[in-house]
């Protein structure tokens, strides 16, 4: 039913929305369940939902709103999705193109329902010019918000909401709030007494509680939270998957980063033996007298090892009076490499002024010699990375074949039904020009140079759009709909002129009535078919816009923060009404650094970017789960050819749509829910099987076997010699006298072995039933301090080993944040120890011989309290067994830090603790 605008011009005194709004279609099942439970969510004033890109959030806020029937806020991160919000609202619910006048887009003057940014808030109640805008470039720093905080404006802009009776404020994406425009939304918050309605694809579980705390105050607890794979289910959102380019740098590329290498090690080896630099270190208080400075050892350990490594490598000896300082008179003194520089560096340049003094010339010259090689950027010293070597990488011109090959491949496959979109951090408007050819040369990346690649080799003829904050270039094939789809926005004049190099396209300049509709028309021509692919900014595009026709992504973007980048990835999974046979690819590109043993910066910033994405893997075993790993990349991509060879690979994936519709279905049914859980992985994958009969429940039937096979060796002429002297056998006494000599000879033989298996028993028993007793002491204490607060019934701790000895741990049970309390409480017990205000002791002993002592930091948010500490102690005492509670505040408790962090278990693991994601 269409709603008559003409009846809705009311003053700014409406009191409810109007009856004739509704939402036009059916509610999707997560939708449904938010809503028959509305009361008893808003019970404290808050709905806090947690819900993947595409899956209706924006929606759901628009009806819960609805049904509040109150004057309303709506608080979105861009101005696109600003006007995403008002769109919806009235194409879907108004059922109508114009916006009525009790619509507003500015916080100075309210009405009935007003949709700002959040940006646009905090700039009004400071008193300064709004200024919003999708920044493209740059945003604005810290520092200058910072100074800009004084909240002048706050009471008249609160006075203005209480005039229209603000009761309902919708917070979309909340994470993206700096601390100024917080504390501003905050005070707004108290002085209004709103309900609060929170929507968020990807709350912030990687900040400190404190941070959390603050998150959950103005959202609220959260209400529901919607994986990925249960809106696959539910036909919400579609069946997908990444794929991964490879690039090799350019020649220029290539020789400028050698250059850099090569550099760094010259300065390396000069530095290695530099005569003034262990004049210094000899001089210092620290190698001269280190008892009386413990202190300070203890506390900057990293800076004392440095120097002793760095003496070592001179030929210096080591007193034994540092050894004893360190608490290990056995240790082997590392060499000398990269990091370890660079930490002498940073406490030879920067930490000592007092000690230090007499070399200030010294200091001067070498930082500038540093810096002048490219090792230090803004007083961080970095031998295996430099923001230039980054830059050549993650900005390699070599992506641009990669995505010209990639486009080409996704044309191939899907022809005039190739919805695809690019996105990219930059736009680089130098690149277009104002003359009858455009043949600069593309040497960076970015929005115009990814259109000129496409636009000169396009012998497809592929219909190809740029859509930005500031440049808009559509196929001319598509002006005439345009201009109706304007009309019907209400706007009456279009300012365009053909692209002057290229007649077969049009450049679409920006107004201010066509600003707030811009992004939605150009949106419907690529939904419709007219372009075909899409390029774009990651700041306008990249989050809240919605286009679910996309069925191929390429993300020619750097950015690797867990937030932005599952934003920009969820663009491509949506489903399409009227075409359920839709997949998407998502396709991300990586450059190559075969100098670097990692593969380099471009791709150790994939890795952490698939942290936070869920797919499923190539490997055979059905399943769903977070990280590179379940895309078998191999450990070798560096190597000559190998890139070449996973491209290959990668194609013949996602040339095979139908099969990735089967692989979803497959993994859908080995779980019901997805599990955050910790990860030890075994570090000798190779030989976990052969050991894996050494866990402690085999121990002792492996022992035997052992004994048995060490018999068996004897071979048989001892055999036959233990028969002949058999015979001379008269007394019991004798029959003592041979078994026991016999037993001597055997265990001399075959003890090596017995030895061997006892010492591997030690190293590899199985863990995983010491993580259930350790994750159930934690789970105990973390509910003593109130942290986890759902009734210990309903809560079970989860631990598991894989076939190749990876060891995992969950939290069943509980809220979201308290089963991400738990695991990141769980990472910092299991991992090497830092710096913890107090730290547990394990002991323990086999055969009444062997002694072995395992050291774990007490978790923060336990350690900052004594009692809670003590009580963390006893838990584990019960569950797990004897220790020791160390407070490291002291002099003994910093050196037993230093002692287990040589000594300590969980380094034995590696620092390869990780948190995963796994559909259960």
């Amino acid at each position: 039913m269409l709603v008559n605008t003409s009846k809705l011009k009311i003053n700014d005194g409406l009191a409810e929305y109007p009856k004739e709004a509704k939402f036009k279609y059916n509610w999707r099942r997560y939708q449904q369940r938010v809503l028959e439970n509305l009361e008893e969510h808003l019970k404290d004033g808050h709905l806090h939902i947690i819900a993947p890109p595409g899956s209706g959030k924006t929606i759901l806020g628009l009806e819960v709103a609805l049904r509040l029937n109150k004057p309303t806020l709506i608080l979105a991160p861009t101005i696109a999705i600003r006007n995403q919000w008002i769109q919806r609202f009235c194409e879907l619910f108004l059922q109508t193109d114009q916006i009525p006048d009790w619509i507003s887009r500015d916080i100075r003057n309210p009405k009935f329902m007003t949709v700002i940014t959040y940006q646009g808030l905090h700039a009004a109640c400071n008193n300064l010019k709004i200024e919003e805008e999708d920044f493209e470039e740059e945003e604005e720093s810290e520092e200058n918000v910072r100074s800009k905080q004084t909240n002048a404006n706050l009471d008249k802009i609160v006075n203005g909401l209480n005039a229209q009776k603000i009761k309902t404020i919708v917070v979309d994406e909340a994470h993206h709030l700096k601390n100024e425009w917080w504390q501003t939304l905050t005070k707004v918050k108290e002085k209004i007494n709103p309900v609060i309605v929170g929507l968020t694809a990807t709350p912030p579980y990687d900040v400190s509680p404190i941070e959390w705390q603050r998150y959950i105050e103005l959202n609220g607890l959260v209400d529901m939270e919607i994986s990925v794979p249960e809106l696959v289910i539910e036909g919400d959102l579609s069946p997908h998957q990444d794929y991964v380019y490879f690039t090799a740098p350019t020649e220029k590329e290539h020789q400028d980063i050698t250059n850099f290498r090569d550099n760094i090690e010259m300065l390396f080896q000069e530095i290695k033996n530099e005569e003034t630099i262990i004049q210094a270190i000899e001089a210092h208080p620290i190698w001269k007298n280190p008892e009386e400075h413990l202190d300070w050892i203890y506390n900057n350990f990293a800076y004392y090892s440095a120097s002793l490594i760095f003496l070592k490598t001179n030929n210096r000896e080591i007193p034994e009076i540092h050894l004893e300082v360190i608490g290990d008179k056995k240790i082997i003194i590392p060499v000398l490499d990269y990091e370890w520089t660079e930490k002498l560096l940073e406490f030879y340049l920067y930490k000592e002024d007092e000690h230090f003094k007499e070399f200030e010339e010294h200091r001067k010259t070498l930082e500038n010699r540093l810096r002048r090689f490219g090792a230090i950027e803004r007083r961080q010293i970095d031998f295996l990375y430099n923001r230039k070597v980054t830059g050549f990488l993650t900005s390699s011109i070599s992506k641009l074949n990669g995505i010209k090959e990639i486009v080409d491949f996704e044309y191939n496959q899907l022809g005039k039904d190739l919805r695809m979109v690019i996105l990219s951090d930059f736009i680089r408007k130098e690149y277009y020009v104002n003359s009858s050819e455009n043949n600069l040369e593309l040497n960076r990346l970015g929005v115009i140079p990814i259109f000129e690649k496409l636009r000169r080799e396009n012998i497809e003829n592929k219909k190809i759009g740029v859509l930005t904050g500031s440049i808009i270039i559509i196929p001319s094939s598509v002006y005439n709909d345009f201009e109706v789809r304007a009309t019907n926005c209400g706007i009456s004049k279009i300012n365009s002129s053909i692209v002057p190099f290229d007649s077969n396209y049009v450049l679409i300049h920006q107004t201010e009535q066509l600003t707030h509709y811009i992004v939605h028309i150009v949106t419907q021509i690529f939904q419709s078919g007219g372009i075909e692919v899409l390029i774009g900014t990651k700041s306008l595009l990249g989050e809240g816009w919605d286009a679910p026709a996309i069925n191929s992504l390429i993300l020619a973007s750097f950015v690797g923060s867990f937030v932005l980048s599952n934003q920009m990835r969820g663009r491509a999974i949506r489903t399409q009404n009227g075409n359920s046979s839709k997949t998407g690819n998502i396709w991300h590109l990586v450059t190559i650094d075969e100098t670097s043993p990692t593969g380099g910066d471009d791709f150790d910033l994939l890795k952490r970017r698939f942290k936070s994405f869920v797919g499923v893997p190539f490997h055979e075993q059905p399943g769903i789960e977070n990280g590179i790993g379940r895309l078998k990349l191999g450990e070798n991509i560096c190597e000559k050819g190998e890139a070449e060879k996973m491209n290959i690979e990668m194609f013949k994936h996602a040339a095979n749509r139908e099969n990735l519709k089967e692989v979803w279905k497959k993994a859908l049914q080995t779980g019901v829910t997805l599990v955050e859980e910790i990860k030890i992985p075994f570090s000798e994958a190779k030989e976990y099987k052969a050991i894996k009969s050494m866990y402690l429940n085999k121990t002792l039937a492996n022992l035997l076997a052992t004994l048995g096979s060490g018999l068996a060796s004897f071979g048989l002429e001892i055999i036959q010699e233990f028969l002949k002297s058999a015979r001379r056998i008269r007394s019991m006494r004798d029959l003592y006298f041979f078994l026991t000599f016999f037993g001597i000879v055997g265990m001399l033989f075959f003890g090596r072995q017995t030895l061997k298996a006892l010492r591997l028993y030690f190293k590899y028993r199985d863990i995983s039933k010491d993580i259930k007793q350790i994750g159930e002491a934690l789970l105990n204490s973390l509910i003593k301090a109130r942290i986890i607060k759902t009734n210990y019934s309903g809560l079970e701790v989860i631990a598991s080993v894989d076939e190749w000895g990876g060891v995992y741990c969950h939290l069943d049970g509980g809220s979201t944040f308290e089963k991400s309390i738990f695991i990141n409480s769980l990472q910092e017990i299991i991992s090497p120890i830092e710096t913890p205000r107090y730290i547990i002791i394990r002991k323990n002993r086999f055969l009444f011989f062997k002694e072995q002592k395992d050291y774990h930091s007490v978790p923060e948010i336990i350690g900052r309290n004594k009692k809670l500490a003590e009580h963390f102690k006893q838990q584990w005492k019960e569950l797990v067994g004897s220790c020791d509670l160390i407070f490291t505040r002291t002099i003994d408790g910093r050196k037993l830090i230093l002692s287990s962090r040589i000594q300590s278990l969980a380094t034995q693991f590696d620092k390869k603790a990780q948190r995963v994601n796994k559909w259960k």
